[in-house]
């Protein structure tokens, strides 16, 4: 079982319930499919239908559910994800937390501009806390 210490960066930045979704989602995991990256992909998943990645940590999303197409799998694959960005947000939404994160030009974006412009800026903030 991991504990504490053992969790990614960003989520030792999060809320205690977000540590405890994944923990939980990654013991089971573990037990279904074994140590490792598949286990460690369904904990994300599941991390991703309750909390959303904003800046260097997680937070609590207004609606639940999956955040994209990978977290909706029941066991996910390698591949493309929104990397914890709520992908399946309204544009409104996606606006407002690009705006929060200081984004520019986000007024002009399209809604998977904005997407990938989450993205890029929460790599940079997890990257600074890292640092």
């Amino acid at each position: 079982m991991p504990v504490r210490q053992e969790l990614p960066e960003t989520l030792k930045r999060s809320p205690k319930k977000a540590q405890d979704t994944w923990i939980k989602a990654h013991d089971s995991a573990v037990k279904e499919y074994g140590e490792g990256e598949r286990a460690h992909r369904t904990a994300n998943a599941a991390l991703k239908h309750s909390f959303e990645k904003i800046g260097d940590h997680w937070e609590p999303k207004s609606k639940k559910g999956p955040s994209d197409r990978q977290a909706a799998r029941h066991t996910p694959k390698r591949g493309k994800t929104a990397e914890g960005v709520d992908a399946n947000a309204s544009k409104q939404h996606l606006y407002d937390v690009a705006k929060r994160l200081d984004i520019p030009g986000r007024s002009t974006m399209t809604k998977t501009e904005l997407v990938n412009a989450i993205k890029k800026a929460n790599r940079r903030a997890s990257a600074k806390a890292r640092s």
